[in-house]
């Protein structure tokens, strides 16, 4: 967008990454936002500090991430008349989890995106599952590849078949909702038969959400033995390019960007059969898909996985690669975003 004119402002929660936000131009503004859970007094100071921002800049456009951001910044732009694009990048927790806090989201939803200029999904059943409770106007959707993959900086890596370290690593956000207890329980079954696999947790621990999974429990992993956590990586090509496998057993997502990173290497992967999973992998192509929430489907498929010959990993690999080569290339989603501001801009 910097490229093509356009002058760009984010309002986001400092973390260490607004850096390299200001190293490409970018004015950066620190944003108090709870994310974990509903505190209506911590809420409010979010909303009134959107409102004096988005008022003092006057964009000519917002674009928006993630449940909250979305919801409030509809909220500011409908009151100030700034076009907004929300993009549904998975439905989280409230979603997933049910009971009151899904009825509280859905209401919440459906009075923020009504004037909303163009609404984003990741994948057609998060779509579908919105048009279904009449959350959002058909009209204004459109659907993306996720949010792409960059295939020159996730380069292929093919994993040489003299290595006799077998590793299935798991990359997520320490948040029970990925899956982590049914990657745990299959490893201990697999384990018992294979000791030599080895199998690796990354992803930052201590999240602010509802199913953030405790330190407590993280250090019995390592009193265990069974999963080696490797903590927080920035970069994680070289860890992928490492691992054998990439196991993810989310129970949704909105398109995983794990997978596409994996596939763009060249690694098999095992995944739930749930929306935002599936569309990346090719069952029995490109890897396999499991039961969601089931640990004894993850731990076949684990072991279906292992004991394949390299050989037949690497086809796997390539299998992959091709298809986010085709379907997920970061190319087509600047290009989607381009042209809803290029027509957003026509309109005004």
């Amino acid at each position: 967008m910097i490229s093509n004119g356009y002058k760009i402002s984010v309002i986001t929660q400092f973390d260490g990454y607004e850096k390299k936000l200001k190293n490409i131009g970018c004015q950066v503004y620190n944003l108090f936002i709870s994310r974990k859970g509903i505190n209506p007094f911590l809420d409010i100071i979010t909303l009134i500090q959107l409102f004096f921002q988005l008022l003092f800049l006057r964009p000519f456009c917002c674009l928006t991430f993630t449940i909250k951001p979305v919801l409030y910044v509809c909220f500011v732009s409908r009151i100030l008349n700034i076009s907004n694009i929300a993009m549904i990048t998975g439905l989280g927790t409230g979603f997933i989890r049910g009971g009151w806090l899904t009825i509280l989201v859905e209401k919440l939803y459906r009075y923020a995106l009504v004037k909303a200029s163009c609404v984003f999904f990741q994948n057609p059943s998060d779509q579908q599952l919105f048009w279904d409770n009449n959350l959002v106007d058909h009209f204004k959707c459109k659907l993306t590849p996720g949010s792409g993959i960059d295939l020159q900086k996730y380069a292929l890596s093919k994993k040489g078949n003299d290595s006799n370290t077998f590793i299935f690593l798991l990359i997520a956000r320490l948040v029970w909702d990925k899956g982590i207890k049914e990657y745990l329980k299959a490893a201990r079954q697999l384990q018992e038969e294979f000791p030599e696999v080895q199998f690796h947790v990354i992803g930052p621990s201590d999240v602010q959400n509802r199913t953030a999974i405790p330190r407590s429990e993280i250090e019995n992993w390592k009193q265990e033995g069974v999963i080696n956590y490797l903590g927080e990586v920035e970069d994680v090509r070289g860890k992928i390019a490492e691992a054998t496998c990439i196991v993810l057993p989310s129970y949704r997502e909105g398109t995983s960007r794990v997978l596409l990173e994996a596939s763009a290497i060249g690694r098999p992967i095992i995944a739930t059969d749930v929306p935002g999973c599936k569309e990346v992998v090719l069952d029995e192509k490109s890897g396999y898909l499991c039961k969601v929430k089931n640990s004894h489907d993850l731990y076949l498929k684990m072991k279906k996985m292992y004991l394949l010959d390299q050989t037949k990993r690497n086809e796997m690999g390539l299998i992959g690669r091709k298809h986010v080569e085709n379907k997920f290339n970061h190319e087509l989603v600047c290009q989607i975003y381009l042209d809803t501001l290029s027509n957003l801009q026509v309109k005004t």
